[in-house]
């Protein structure tokens, strides 16, 4: 991913953030040089390894798991917020006309190697660890064991498991970082009468220090 360095995110407890808070992946893998993706809901172990595992499951009908041995390299791309920047958001517009339109927007690429879950207790684990992470803020949130166990076994059974040790990660959020202080509070004013607030944080922010190109495991 071309990323220069004013948009580079290289904290890896920033990159664990925004996965959590963007969980819906783009699954990508290549067969015989022909590249394919899936978008599946996923859930992030920090503790496993140098920077993380991601977990989840796809249909056992969906041929991917068929064609992807264990350990073969994925990528795998979290999606943020974005939004497009008119040039009538910079003030500066009206001093010295030098702005074009640009597109603000927050991604994560994470590298790694997948291995494929296929028994019972593993797969049962991966159910209910993501259905808890994204019960948790329901006022009665459902849990594996509300439903028959009969029926989850059946449902299990059409499932394949997978677990992705991270090898890398590198998040881009080109957020007028390279603009001035009075052209990024325009941007902001601009964004606030048509995001959400969480969405408009992730697509302003002030320049911050530059840090090492990309975090890799060792």
């Amino acid at each position: 991913m071309y990323c220069p360095n004013h948009f580079r995110e290289d904290r890896l407890e920033a990159l664990h953030e925004f996965i959590g808070r963007h969980p819906l992946a783009t699954l990508v893998t290549s067969v015989d040089a022909r590249p394919d993706a899936i978008h599946v809901p996923v859930l992030l172990d920090r503790a496993s390894g140098t920077l993380g595992a991601l977990r989840g499951h796809v249909a056992r009908a969906n041929p991917m798991w068929r064609t992807i041995a264990d350990n073969s390299q994925v990528l795998v791309l979290f999606h943020g917020a974005d939004a497009y920047v008119s040039p009538s958001s910079y003030p500066s517009k009206h001093t010295d006309g030098r702005v074009v339109p640009t597109w603000n927007y927050a991604v994560v690429h994470a590298r790694g190697l997948i291995r494929w879950i296929h028994d019972r207790d593993g797969l049962h684990q991966v159910v209910k660890t993501l259905t808890d992470e994204h019960e948790a803020a329901r006022a009665a949130p459902w849990a594996v064991t509300d439903a028959p166990a009969s029926y989850i076994d059946g449902m299990l059974k059409a499932i394949v498991g997978f677990d992705i040790e991270l090898t890398e990660l590198e998040g881009k959020i080109k957020a007028s970082q390279n603009k001035s202080d009075i052209d990024r509070a325009g941007v902001r004013t601009a964004l606030d009468a048509t995001h959400d607030p969480a969405a408009v944080d992730e697509l302003v922010r002030a320049p911050a220090p530059c840090g090492p190109l990309r975090t890799q495991s060792s």
